[in-house]
């Protein structure tokens, strides 16, 4: 196993902008050709927050103690014709089993041992966050990306903000999000607290998931109406503010970001579709792992045989709508056009 990234802090919140730019294209991840079909992008946000300013953590309220965990998770398959993008979420709190691997700090083997999802990266990094969705999944991640607050933010603002939409009132008391019925656009700060604030309502992490992959959308449509995913310039500097300085890991490359980019704009909302791993309810509580959410197995390994045979997850006229805030047991398949701003 390679050794931890020394990437700085990825948040749940960087994913998204940065898939809405990178779903086309990188580098490939060492010993891995070029994707003969489908391509597949495993999207990692950490809880650090060491890349933001003292007065950005208390204006956005992003302090407190990180664990260096992964905890967002997004599994983007683009197809083989470019034609569709699938997204699928994979919850922080599932729980997982980490395939053997080499302990950084003694060079030990270590077998392979129960642990919630976002603890991969915690133990192993980029690396061993791979490998064990790969594991649970059975689909071969091609590339991946990490993006830090500091990039989420930047990366936001170099694009003019994100417009995003609340039939309802969201407010968090930890992250103080707080955001009126209608559109909103929001700037890299508060784009920040958008993505991270999970204590909306019951839904939890799952609630905030949704808002993510909301995000994510209207990211996509943002950029693909300015025009920026066909002006080269203009995306060769928003592709080096996201990937940020050469020595933070990324298993992507600028260059093919570039020339990928314009791939994007051929894909409307109705062939994005957005999905998380449907969950079956808690497992048992477990000693050293904590409470866990369980797969819907059948379920989720039908979902991901789909991706790995480069097929659509929902039926060609299939118009499904989200539940809102999402229910644990019931999940919902849908696709971009569901969650696009009216």
């Amino acid at each position: 196993m390679t050794k931890k990234r020394a990437l700085s802090s990825l948040t749940l919140s960087g994913i998204v902008l940065a898939a809405g730019a990178t779903l086309l294209g990188s580098s490939a991840l060492p010993g891995r050709p070029q994707a003969p079909h489908g391509l597949n992008i495993l999207v990692m946000g950490t809880d650090g927050r060491s890349t933001i300013t003292a007065e950005e953590k208390r204006k956005f309220y992003a302090g407190g103690v990180a664990c260096e965990c992964a905890d967002m998770l997004m599994l983007v398959h683009l197809s083989a014709r470019r034609d569709r993008v699938s997204v699928v979420s994979l919850p922080r709190d599932s729980l997982s089993e980490l395939p053997p691997y080499r302990d950084e700090a003694t060079g030990q083997e270590r077998p392979p041992r129960p642990v919630k999802l976002n603890g991969a990266y915690a133990v192993g990094g980029a690396a061993l966050t791979v490998h064990t969705v790969e594991a649970m999944t059975g689909v071969r991640v091609d590339r991946y990306l990490q993006v830090d607050f500091r990039r989420f933010i930047d990366t936001v603002n170099q694009v003019g903000g994100v417009e995003v939409c609340t039939p309802r009132t969201l407010k968090d008391e930890a992250t103080k999000l707080h955001l009126k019925p209608g559109k909103h656009r929001l700037r890299g700060g508060p784009a920040l607290q958008y993505v991270r604030s999970r204590k909306v309502d019951r839904a939890a992490d799952l609630g905030r998931i949704q808002r993510q992959q909301r995000f994510l959308l209207q990211a996509l449509r943002g950029t693909k109406a300015s025009g920026l995913l066909t002006d080269p310039v203009a995306m060769g500097r928003v592709a080096g503010t996201l990937l940020g300085a050469p020595r933070v890991d990324q298993g992507i490359g600028a260059r093919e970001l570039v020339e990928l980019a314009a791939a994007l704009k051929r894909v409307p909302a109705k062939s994005t579709e957005f999905a998380t791993v449907p969950i079956a309810g808690f497992n048992p509580v477990r000693e050293g792992v904590g409470s866990t959410l369980a797969w819907d197995w059948p379920k989720a390994r039908a979902m991901f045989k789909k991706l790995r045979e480069d097929r659509p997850l929902l039926k060609a006229d299939a118009r499904p709508r989200p539940y809102d805030p999402p229910r644990m047991t019931k999940s919902v398949t849908v696709r971009g056009s569901a969650y696009a701003c009216k």
